[in-house]
């Protein structure tokens, strides 16, 4: 990790500089499979299954046997961590839903929102090195709130077709019944278009690799909308001489094993704290079974030594992380100053990986420095808000009179005219 000291302000856009990659390759490569499932649907995605998944499938549709097996195969301790999570995640999702109100903007003319859910939905759940079971539950828990009718989910199989078990364990516990055995470009193909076997849906979700980000991408100029824009994971951490270096080295850590384009960085007001965890990183890093991938992730991340907390703030809310923490002595004080940032963790016991699995909150957050704009995943992310307005004579009266002079201004007779013609019939 590079560490750079006192930098001066206008360094901090070339500093926080995230890495990059050119897509014009993959673009090209997932517009085909994309292309190809569209126009030949199920035949589409056997052949891509056999030559990315190595599989070969006659049947995508996940079937009870198998839910059955895999209820077998989750040992009690997991079983009982995923209901843990389960409770915690809905609480918090279920706190979003928010009643309907009738507002009388003035006398007679009464407005109000209607939030109503999206019919149908993908959900789309990596299954590769790191199954992903965590975001199915991210996922299907708002949707399930949000009263989603319809719930695709897809997920690459193994090499002997089938899914991990703690997926399958999940997606029962949620009683999500359309689980298909469909991993990369092929499952977003399939969502976003319909093939034989499986439904088209008006909006996906889910995490992914550069190739799942960009068929998402791609199928949003089709009309298909997709949750976020989405890019490598990544963590910021802000940490003062009292934090321990074992818990700073241990989050950044645990960022830099999900995969060798992940970002981190560390901020801190004492050379001290950045010597030790440096340090400490080494020490833990000998231990971790992802080793490599952390290692080639760390390359492209930094130590920053500011001057002080403001200092670190300012920084911090440019780079605008997936995920902030705040490890220092007055994090909650500090934790106000955040106004970029997609979820942050206050104090030194709250590592971003309670985020990611049971503390309650969703890990399905903006990145790339969309924190900026975008909020994470909630309740309103499977809905759409239809505005109504009823009117009585009276109100009309009221109001009539500023709609026809405000058409009139900008040129638009008929909209004058449709108010005027009721008010004469008045």
């Amino acid at each position: 990790m590079e560490t750079i000291k006192y930098s001066k302000i206008l360094d901090w856009g070339t500093i926080l500089k995230r890495p990059s990659y050119d897509a014009t390759g993959i673009e090209k490569k997932v517009r085909a499979i994309l292309k190809d499932v569209r126009q030949n649907g199920d035949a589409a995605i056997r052949k891509y299954s056999m030559k990315y998944d190595h599989v070969e499938l006659d049947n995508f549709l996940v079937k009870k046997e198998e839910f059955d097996l895999a209820r077998k195969a989750i040992l009690p301790a997991l079983k009982q961590a995923i209901e843990t999570a389960t409770g915690n995640v809905r609480k918090f999702h279920k706190i979003q839903s928010v009643p309907q109100r009738i507002i009388e903007t003035m006398p007679g003319v009464s407005c109000w929102q209607r939030p109503v859910a999206i019919q149908r939905v993908g959900l789309y759940v990596p299954g590769g090195g790191a199954p992903l079971f965590s975001s199915l539950l991210m996922m299907g828990i708002p949707a399930r709130i949000a009263g989603c009718s319809e719930i695709v989910v897809c997920s690459p199989p193994g090499a002997d077709g089938k899914l991990n078990p703690a997926i399958l364990y999940v997606a029962e516990t949620l009683e999500l019944k359309k689980i298909y055995k469909i991993g990369g470009v092929q499952a977003i193909g399939a969502m976003a278009y319909g093939t034989e076997s499986v439904p088209s849906v008006f909006k996906i979700f889910g995490p992914g690799n550069q190739f799942i980000t960009c068929a998402k991408q791609l199928i949003q100029r089709d009309g298909i909308s997709i949750d976020m824009p989405a890019g490598p994971s990544e963590l910021a951490v802000f940490a003062d001489k009292f934090a321990d270096e074992r818990f700073v080295a241990s989050d950044l850590l645990s960022q830099a094993e999900h995969g060798r384009d992940s970002q981190v960085i560390l901020v801190t007001d004492s050379a001290g704290l950045a010597k030790r965890t440096k340090i400490q990183i080494q020490i833990q890093l000998d231990k971790l079974p992802r080793k490599k991938i952390a290692t080639k992730a760390l390359r492209a991340c930094k130590i920053i030594i500011v001057k002080n907390p403001d200092q670190a703030l300012q920084i911090l809310n440019l780079y605008a992380p997936e995920h902030l923490i705040l490890n220092c002595r007055n994090a909650a004080e500090l934790g106000r100053s955040v106004v970029n940032a997609g979820s942050v963790f206050l104090g030194g016991y709250s590592p971003e990986s309670v985020g990611d699995y049971a503390s309650g909150t969703n890990h399905t957050l903006p990145t790339n420095g969309f924190a900026r704009s975008w909020s994470g995943l909630s309740v309103d992310s499977f809905l759409k808000k239809i505005s109504f307005q009823r009117l009585s004579k009276s109100g009309l009266e009221s109001l009539g009179a500023s709609v026809i002079a405000m058409a009139e201004a900008e040129g638009l007779q008929g909209h004058a005219e449709s108010v005027r013609l009721r008010l004469a019939s008045l």
